[in-house]
C-alpha cells in the first residue's frame, strides 16, 4: 500500500528585532489536494481575490475578505486535512563556535532542520505497513541556482536518514521543486499565518507612522487579522502562546494539526539584552 503527501514550504524574515529565521510548512495528503485547491480557489473567486493573497497585502479594505479565507483554511487545519508547521529562532540565543561556512549557509542549514523535524516524519508510519512518498514544494528559493540545487540535494538525501528509512518514507529527486506561490493557494494561506506570527513576535503591531504617535490603518488591520488567527489556533490549542514550542497534548509530532517550534541551538549563549523584556 502506498500513500503520498505534498509538503509546501516557505520562509519569512531572516532576522527580526526579537525573532528571526521564520519557516512555515503545510502538509496535505495528495488524495485531497485537488479538492482542497478547488474549494480554496473558489472562495478566493467569491471574495474577488483574483491575485495572490499574502500577508504583505493585508489592508483595512481587504481585512474581512482575508478573515473569510483564513476561516475556511482553519476549517481544514482543525480536521488535520491540512497540517501547519511554523519554526522560528529567538535572536537572544546566539550559537557558539560557528564556522564561516555555517554562518554563510545558516538559511539552508536551518531550513534543512525544519524540513527534517518539523512535520513529525519520525512518527508518520510506525508499523511500516505502507510506503510513504513525499513531494516537497518550496516557494522560490532566494539564492543562486547552484546553492539552491545543493540544498535540494540535501533534502533528497533525507532518503538515507534513519527516521525516513525506518518509516518507509521515500523522496524522488524530481518530486522536490521550487514553485511560484501565486499558483498554489495552500502556500498563500500558509504565508498569511507565517507572516502574522512574525508580525506579532517582532512587535510590528506597535509601529507608528513617521513623525506621528499613531499607527497606520494597515498596521491596525494586520493586528486584527493576527488576533483572529490567534483565536483560531486557540480553538485547537487552548491558552496557546505563540512564542514557545507547542505542546503535543493527545497528538504526536505527525498527527498534531498545528505546531510551533521555537528553535534554540544546542550550543548557544543567551543574551537577555536582546529580549523584549530588556
Amino acid at each position: 500500500m502506498k500513500e503520498e503527501y505534498i509538503v509546501y514550504c516557505d520562509e519569512s524574515a531572516k532576522k527580526g528585532k526579537y525573532f528571526g529565521n521564520f519557516y512555515g510548512g503545510a502538509i496535505v495528503n495528495s488524495k485531497q489536494i485537488n479538492e482542497l485547491n478547488t474549494i480554496l480557489n473558489k472562495k478566493k473567486e467569491e471574495l474577488n481575490l483574483f491575485g495572490e493573497i499574502k500577508w504583505s497585502k493585508v489592508t483595512e479594505s481587504y481585512l474581512d475578505k482575508y478573515i473569510e479565507i483564513i476561516d475556511l483554511f482553519f476549517k481544514y487545519i482543525k480536521t488535520s486535512n491540512i497540517k501547519i508547521r511554523i519554526m522560528f529562532k529567538p535572536v537572544c540565543y546566539i550559537a557558539n563556535n560557528l564556522t564561516d561556512n555555517q554562518i554563510d549557509n545558516e538559511y539552508y542549514l536551518l531550513y534543512y532542520q525544519f524540513v527534517k523535524w518539523a512535520f513529525g516524519f519520525e512518527n508518520s508510519n510506525p508499523e511500516r505497513n505502507k510506503e510513504l512518498n513525499i513531494r516537497f514544494y518550496f516557494d522560490k528559493l532566494p539564492n543562486t541556482p547552484n546553492r539552491n540545487n545543493t540544498f535540494i540535494d540535501f533534502v533528497y538525501g533525507l532518503n538515507n536518514v534513519n527516521i525516513f528509512k525506518d518509516n518507509n518514507i521515500h523522496i524522488r529527486r524530481e518530486n522536490i521543486a521550487e514553485v511560484v506561490s501565486h499558483n498554489h493557494v495552500i502556500l498563500q494561506c500558509m504565508d498569511i499565518i507565517l507572516g502574522s506570527i512574525n508580525f506579532r513576535l517582532n512587535n510590528f503591531h506597535k509601529e507608528k507612522l513617521p513623525n506621528s504617535n499613531k499607527r497606520g490603518k494597515k498596521t491596525i488591520a494586520k493586528e486584527k487579522l493576527y488576533k483572529h488567527i490567534l483565536s483560531r489556533i486557540r480553538e485547537i490549542h487552548p491558552n496557546f502562546n505563540i512564542g514557545v514550542s507547542t505542546g503535543l497534548h493527545d497528538w504526536n509530532t505527525w498527527t498534531i494539526p498545528y505546531r510551533h517550534w521555537k528553535f534554540i541551538p544546542n550550543n548557544s549563549t543567551y543574551y537577555s539584552k536582546l529580549t523584549k523584556k530588556q
